[in-house]
């Protein structure tokens, strides 16, 4: 285990209640480097400059605090500056010694600085890069759903719940799907998706040859349904029945109740 050593005091310049906390590292590779912490007054631990301005805001202008050393460096800041002053001088030829210059600057004899005038003559318009890889989406890892095998739902007395049943009519396009797979699949896009469920549009030879160019990742791994007019009146019929049964079942419940 990695001994430390930790030293807290307070800061000065920040608002009360700020505390910076220095570990010094006594044993491993690391031995004796220094970690620097800094605590706000919520006990918030933050770990860089940038957090600790998110959280100060106006209360305190952090552009000279040092984050290391926990103090304000006025005078490194205005060393910065004079640099950055000095970086338009010119040499006795009158040619810039400074390469960094927001603005071109003619190349000529004169000892005098001539600035030039840019200007743009193309709009805004798409980089190569943009018109090469267009937007970008998360990779997804193909026939992801295998790994859910053997998995089962059970209800709260520990019993495990009997799969549904699948139509004849659909059908798995990847390669050793089991029922249980395509119901995950299946359920799955009609959580995380807002689009319909056809299935997918490929032929499956076109899939089996390259999943990884014809699988659309948006449709479950099953082929493309066609619901049929016969379809929707079975199905109205078979949720009337089971109206049917749990209006039968709640009014026997009542029953048994009052009894």
């Amino acid at each position: 285990m990695e001994k430390t050593e930790k030293r807290r005091d307070g800061v000065q310049g920040l608002p009360n209640g700020w505390i910076r906390e220095e570990v010094v590292r006594k044993s491993g590779l690391s031995a004796g480097k220094t970690d620097v912490y800094y605590y706000s007054p919520d006990g918030a631990k933050l770990r860089s400059k940038p957090e600790m301005i998110r959280i100060i805001g106006n209360k305190a202008d952090l552009t000279a605090f040092d984050f290391r050393s926990g103090k304000f460096l006025y005078n490194a800041l205005r060393k910065g500056k004079s640099r950055l002053r000095q970086g338009y001088e010119y040499s006795s030829r009158g040619v810039r010694s400074d390469a960094s210059l927001v603005l071109p600057i003619r190349q000529t004899a004169s000892i005098f600085k001539q600035p030039v005038t840019v200007k743009h003559s193309q709009g805004d318009s798409e980089t190569k890069t943009d018109l090469k890889h267009g937007s970008q989406d998360q990779p997804r890892q193909m026939f992801w759903e295998k790994r859910l095998s053997g998995l089962s739902a059970c209800d709260y007395s520990g019993d495990i719940l009997k799969a549904l049943d699948l139509p004849k009519s659909v059908q798995g396009v990847g390669p050793n799907l089991t029922d249980e797979n395509l119901l995950q699949s299946i359920a799955s896009r009609l959580h995380l998706s807002n689009q319909p469920v056809i299935g997918q549009v490929a032929s499956v030879s076109a899939i089996r040859k390259n999943p990884g160019v014809h699988i659309n990742p948006d449709q479950p791994l099953i082929q493309k349904l066609i619901v049929t007019d016969d379809d929707i009146r079975r199905q109205e019929h078979r949720v009337k029945l089971a109206r049917r049964r749990l209006e039968e079942a709640l009014k026997g419940y009542d029953i048994a109740l009052g009894s």
